[in-house]
């Protein structure tokens, strides 16, 4: 389906990694099917930049002390041609997301289960807003229920957290 839209065969594979602190014997340098990409911040040591570039096909920095979401997207859509991305990220990247105004829709899914604890993950780790204000508005798209789990998709309206 992606050849007949004139698509490559793969999605570009595009890692946040802060400080390059990625493994060299992660899974994803072991399976080479599409091009893998790394984003970085000034942040990270010289050393993990420079053993991340013989294991991916690009190793970019943006930002200094935090990845700069905005300088690395539009990065990607200039070099790369990337027009829609997916981003399966840990908390801190989603707030990264979030605080730059970049994130079009969000999909959540609400599992039958309470794990919490004071180092469970949240969808937007990190500072945070400063006032209720300031959080992202979203609109709910679609609710679909298969047994007892929820699958949601709400539209983001475009707003920078402070």
């Amino acid at each position: 389906m992606r050849l007949k839209n004139g698509l490559a065969e793969y999605n570009l594979r595009v890692v946040v990694s802060g400080t390059a602190t990625l493994s060299p014997g992660a899974e994803i340098f072991r399976r080479r099917f599409s091009p893998i990409i790394v984003l970085a911040c000034g942040r990270a040591p010289q050393r993990n930049i420079r053993r991340l570039e013989g294991l991916a096909d690009e190793v970019a920095v943006f930002g200094e002390r935090e990845l700069d979401f905005a300088a690395a997207l539009a990065w990607l859509r200039k070099k790369w041609k990337v027009k829609r991305l997916l981003c399966e990220g840990g908390g801190e990247v989603n707030a990264g997301l979030f605080r730059a105004g970049l994130v079009d829709e969000i999909y959540q899914t609400i599992c039958p289960l309470v794990f919490g604890g004071r180092h469970a993950p949240t969808m937007a780790d990190g500072v945070g807003v400063r006032e209720l204000a300031q959080a992202t508005q979203l609109r709910l798209k679609s609710l679909r229920r298969i047994g007892q789990e929820l699958f949601l998709v709400y539209r983001a309206q475009k707003k920078a957290w402070l």
